[in-house]
This record gives structure tokens, sequence and C-alpha cells, in this order.
């Protein structure tokens, strides 16, 4: 009997319209002789439905938007646990939300009460690595070098903007970054050289997350590796997008024709060796399982600093993370989605011996 695979997709982050290509693409790599595909979208204000299998294919992801029947958020998703993941027979979800609702432990919350296997991090993980300025605190207490950064709340900013400022100058200086908290893809990011570009840059982030994150500039490379497993993760070779731009912001990840891979990444064999081992002590600081993609910058005198870590990275066919496992062992884009879940069933299997009740004495 063929497995239910759940893939979920879509929702209110506005990533949405990644989520949708990354879901195109795997729903088009499944193996349908083992899986049998329930693809679940959810709509930007949060509402779900389940559109028929048939009914999205090709390879248009705008096919994969479907208008939910429900006009409350809470009926539409009891309509579809109830109808769809409620259904007998093996099961597993695979979430392809990137950023809010989706990557950040809220949709794992819910798989973990109805007790499905999912393929992923698990709350806290996702949480933590979602949450740039969470998952620097963590890094740091496991030693692990990082760039210097500084955390503004909203409050914070509107109760004192000199002040922030002027700390901000004073301890980060520029050129800055300024990030959200809690989003991905570059989404929400400015480069800063001066206190005009700050403030915008703080302005405009502040429309995405009320934490932001303000990071020291690190001339040098941005080198990646993907990271997949759980009690014993393995880590890809490295890789690295060569770009000419000084920014790597989200019309240059997606929309650059001269952008290109390197895999593995020119760094030497020392290098390449101290680069896996990092990745993987930084996936287990933050308890990562199932996968994630760990971002480092290399200087110019050879230190590596630990970026961040997305628990749900770009998930294309030509997307770093699975195309840096073809080149590390020849895994292939559907080996790689199958080999996922398989961690899935693993995780799910291990929490099985949990016990919720308290043990009856005598």
């Amino acid at each position: 009997m063929k497995t239910k695979l759940f893939v979920v997709y879509g929702g209110r982050s506005v990533e949405h319209e990644i989520s949708l290509k990354t879901a195109r693409t795997v729903l088009s790599a499944v193996d349908e002789s083992k899986f049998e595909l329930y693809p679940i979208y959810i709509a930007r204000d949060g509402r779900w439905c389940a559109p028929d299998a048939q009914d999205i294919s090709g390879t248009d992801a705008r096919r994969l938007i479907a208008e939910p029947r429900h006009e409350d958020a809470a009926a539409s998703i009891g309509d579809v646990l109830l109808h769809q993941l409620s259904l007998p027979g093996k099961k597993v979800v695979l979430p392809l939300i990137h950023g809010s609702y989706g990557e950040d432990g809220t949709l794992q919350g819910l798989l973990e009460m109805l007790n499905v296997p999912y393929v992923g991090n698990g709350v806290l993980s996702a949480a933590l690595a979602l949450d740039k300025a969470m998952s620097k605190e963590v890094l740091a207490q496991a030693g692990i070098r990082q760039v210097e950064h500084r955390v503004v709340r909203r409050e914070q900013w509107l109760a004192d903007e000199p002040g922030c400022l002027g700390t901000l100058e004073d301890e980060i200086g520029y050129p800055c970054y300024v990030k959200p908290a809690s989003l991905g893809s570059s989404i929400g990011i400015s480069r800063c050289e001066d206190r005009s570009g700050l403030l915008s840059g703080i302005a405009d982030a502040l429309q995405y997350d009320a934490k932001l994150v303000v990071e020291r500039e690190l001339p040098g490379r941005e080198i990646q590796v993907a990271v997949m497993g759980n009690e014993a993760p393995v880590a890809s070779l490295p890789g690295e997008f060569i770009h000419d731009n000084r920014f790597f912001d989200f019309a240059s990840k997606y929309s650059d024709p001269r952008l290109r891979m390197s895999i593995p990444a020119e760094i030497g064999e020392d290098l390449t060796v101290k680069i896996r081992a990092l990745a993987l002590r930084a996936y287990r600081a933050l308890g990562c399982e199932g996968l994630a993609r760990v971002d480092f910058f290399l200087d110019r005198d050879g230190l590596l600093y630990l970026n961040e870590i997305n628990a749900l990275p770009g998930f294309t066919s030509a997307s770093m993370y699975p195309v840096m496992w073809e080149r590390t062992d020849g895994t292939t884009y559907a080996a790689l989605i199958e080999k996922l879940i398989g961690y899935a069933f693993d995780r799910h299997a291990a929490k099985q011996s949990i016990r919720y009740e308290r043990q009856a004495t005598c």
C-alpha cells in the first residue's frame, strides 16, 4: 500500500510565492509508485483547502492556488483535518511553507498534537532557526563564532530612537545590515552605508517584524553546507553562489541570470573538513532534525563566521540544498525527498516510546 504524502504549501508568509515554487517541484518529483499525493494549500489569509492532485498537474506554480470552501480559517482547517489528514493508512506530512506560520514551529506544533509524522525540524528547532536573534544567542553559548550584531525591538526603537541609533553607530558602525529577526529570502533586509540608510532600513524591516538584527558587514565570501539527519546528521560538501552583487538580495537570489553555483566551493581540503564539522556542530546546537542549510561567512583571513541556519532552505531542483547533495554523493532530488521522509518516520517512531502518563506506584 502506498504511503499518503500530505504536501502543505502556500501560507501567510511573505514567502508565499517561493513556497509555491518549492511545492511545484516537489509534487512533480515524488515517486507516485510509492506515494499517494495529497496537496494542502494554505491561502494568504490562513484558510486551508485540499485541491485535487489531478487539478494541479503541469509546470505552472499558479495552478497550485485554490479557493478554500470556508470563510473561516478554523472551519477550513477542521475540514482538511477531518477529510484528509484523518484518512487511514501510513501517512506523513511534508511542510513546504517558508517563513512565518510554517517554518517557525507553529505548523509543527499542530502536527505534534495530531501525532502525525512530518518532515523537517521540530517545534523548538524550527522556532529557533527562524528567529535570528534567538539562534544567535544559542549559537554563542555553543562557542560558535558569529559576526558582531545587536538586537533592536520595535518598542525600544519607538521609545528612544536617538539612543538606539547612537548605540548602533558606536558598536556596529557602517556598513551594516538590518534584518527582520524572523524572515528569509533576504526580504526586508537592507545594506546601510550611513545614518540615512540605517534609518530607512530599520523603517523597512519593522514592516515585517517587531524584532530586528543589525549586523556589522564582514567582507568575504558566503559558503553554505547542507545537513540532514536526526541523531547522526551528515553534512554535504560546501557550496557557494558566484555573483557580482555587493548585497545578495531577493532579486539577486531569484532573478539574476548571471548567478551560478560553485559546488564544491573552492576553499581547500582542510577548510572543507572544518566547515562541514562546524555545520554539524551548529545543527546539533539548535537541536535540528531532518534538514537544514548552514550558512557561513569566510573572511579574508580565512576565519569562519556562522551567518544563519535555514530550517527549510530553498528546495527547487535548482536550489543550493538539493544540488549540494547531488554533487556530494549522487543523491537525486526524488531520492532526497525519500530520505527526508525516512527521517520523519524514524523520529516519529522514537517519540512513541515517551511516556505521557505518570507510572502508577504501589
